[in-house]
């Protein structure tokens, strides 16, 4: 999701599982294959690690209709190392909006990064609600993520839901994966889309070729469905700011999607958009998006609201947070320069 999403910093997998077909296997497809083998799996986890290239047989990625035949090997690899699932308490301050004995609700600094992975073991959010909060429950097959039903990117300020019981986890969980829970996003992108008003309808999966990557497969067969809402919020020439609705909740959704679309999000590096693409060559114009870069040095985007239904109260719950600095203060000299030059 990209309330699910990964902040990786390198390009290796790490084999998780080798497994070698016995010599009398019957043909299986490999989805159901590995549910039988991987403690804590279910197909359609599977099916997703299979779509974003985790699985390899005889060294070659597969599809998840494949057959797995006698003397198979199967690697599962995954972006990071196996590791102790235990999470270390640190004493880092939270800024919660909302808590109930069920759930809170926080606001994420952008530079945060959500759970322990790879390169980042320390100093995450998980590290903090554990040190906060007792007993936090996991969602299965999520170890060593206490409390998290969603997560958004590292550089991605903004709200975040946190489950205290297995009640609200079950609750929450449920309602992501119905798509009834309503997220609101603000993005500043490069240029003006077309369209005042649209829907993003692609599938989306990891990049072959680097995969910290999310890009769009226009073949149904492979990636992910995703569905990315948007309108235009300020039209200010050279770049505009967005709001985005998630229907679904992949990997990097809304920067993959306005990447697809040809607006990549304002100084988003991982996606292109931290270059000069549009407007002027001009030294004054470079100087002035230079100096832009340098006041939100992270992709402009920001998860600014969140609404669902408490999964104990049955109550609509609704939140909506403040644009933080950085992002207000390069709007407003957007909109300076364009109203000025």
């Amino acid at each position: 999701m990209e309330n699910q999403a990964f902040e990786e910093e390198n390009d290796d997998l790490f084999e998780h599982h080798r497994i070698v077909a016995d010599p009398g296997q019957a043909p299986l497809r490999i989805d159901k294959f590995l549910m039988d083998r991987i403690a804590n799996s279910t197909r359609s986890k599977i099916q997703s690690g299979i779509a974003d290239g985790f699985v390899e047989v005889n060294g070659e990625k597969v599809k998840s209709n494949y057959k797995v035949k006698p003397a198979d090997v199967i690697t599962v690899s995954m972006p990071e190392p196996p590791r102790d699932t235990d999470v270390v308490p640190e004493n880092i301050p939270l800024n919660i909006v909302y808590e109930d004995e069920h759930l809170l609700v926080v606001n994420k600094e952008a530079g945060m990064v959500v759970h322990p992975a790879y390169q980042n073991w320390s100093g995450t959010l998980v590290n903090a609600l554990t040190y906060h909060f007792q007993n936090l429950p996991e969602m299965q097959g999520n170890e060593g993520r206490p409390g998290l039903v969603h997560r958004i990117d590292k550089d991605t300020s903004g709200l975040l839901v946190i489950a205290k019981t297995e009640t609200a986890m079950n609750g929450l969980a449920k309602q992501f994966f119905d798509h009834s829970i309503e997220r609101t996003y603000y993005a500043l992108v490069w240029g003006v889309p077309k369209e005042e008003k649209g829907t993003i309808d692609i599938n989306l999966g990891r990049s072959l070729k680097d995969r910290r990557v999310t890009v769009a497969y226009e073949d149904p067969e492979i990636g992910r469905h995703a569905i990315t809402h948007y309108e235009i919020l300020k039209d200010l020439r050279y770049v505009s700011l967005i709001k985005c609705n998630l229907e679904t909740g992949r990997t990097h959704q809304i920067r993959a999607h306005m990447k697809h679309l040809g607006h990549p999000l304002f100084n988003d590096a991982t996606y292109g958009g931290d270059k000069l693409l549009k407007g002027t060559q001009f030294s004054k114009y470079k100087s002035f998006v230079d100096n832009c870069f340098k006041i939100i040095p992270r992709q402009a985007l920001h998860a600014k609201s969140l609404g669902f239904i408490h999964p104990v109260t049955k109550k609509t719950m609704q939140f909506d947070s403040e644009l933080p600095q950085d992002f207000t203060e390069v709007i407003e000299k957007w909109e300076h320069y364009v109203q000025y030059n």
